[in-house]
Order: structure tokens, then C-alpha cells, then sequence
């Protein structure tokens, strides 16, 4: 069973950066796909960012964060990142990871099988 960690939230000013860290432990399967996610109060949770497996193509961001968030991964540790620069207010919120096993070859892609508690990030003016 895959247990997923997330630290690095705080609180920071307009501009300012942070880097999220995801823990990912209990691997069951050789490969993962990799999601980053957000959620505000009274909001449905908004997928930010996606880092599939080998081979399986770029980064995809949304639009909200393209070019100021950057999703990485370290396999040795198996520790997924998600840089934060140029934060801004609009930022503010509950960000979570969450992960798809490979299964025989196939990403289970968007089934968001696992997910981590969140760590929250405030951006203030």
C-alpha cells in the first residue's frame, strides 16, 4: 500500500517561493504516475500539475501555474517536489499529491489511486 507524505507548506509573501516535497513509501508496483493537487474552502480540488513515467511524455501544468511551478521527482528517494516560484494570493490553498500505479506496462492514468494529507500554503500580499 503506497503511503504518500507531503511537507514544505508555510506561509510566504507575493513573489516569494516554496518547495513542496511528497514522500512516497510501500511502493507496490515499479512506477508511478505523479499528481499535484490544490483545493480552497467551498472549491472543487484542482489538478496543478503532472509528472508521468518514463517515456510517457512532459510535464503537464495548468494553466494557473504554467511557468512559475515546476513538478520533479528523485527516484533514489522516492520523493516527488514541486517548486513554487512567483507565488501569489491566488495560490492559497490545501496542496496535495496523489499517485497511479503502472500496472503490466499501463499507467492507470487520472485514477488518482493514492493520496497524501495535504500541506497547506498561504500567500499573503
Amino acid at each position: 500500500q503506497v503511503r504518500l507524505e507531503e511537507s514544505g507548506g508555510g506561509s510566504v509573501h507575493t513573489a516569494g517561493s516554496l518547495r513542496l516535497s511528497c514522500a512516497a513509501s510501500g511502493y507496490d508496483y515499479n512506477d508511478y504516475c505523479m499528481y499535484w493537487f490544490r483545493q480552497t474552502p467551498g472549491k472543487e480540488r484542482e489538478r496543478v500539475a503532472v509528472l508521468y513515467t518514463d517515456g510517457g511524455g512532459s510535464p503537464w501544468y495548468s494553466d494557473s501555474v504554467k511557468d512559475r511551478f515546476t513538478i520533479s521527482r528523485e527516484d533514489a528517494s522516492h520523493t516527488l517536489y514541486l517548486q513554487m516560484n512567483s507565488l501569489k494570493p491566488e495560490d492559497t490553498a490545501m496542496y496535495y499529491c496523489a499517485a497511479d500505479p503502472v500496472v503490466a506496462g499501463t499507467p492507470l492514468l487520472y485514477e488518482y489511486n493514492y493520496w497524501g494529507q495535504g500541506t497547506q500554503v498561504t500567500v499573503s500580499s
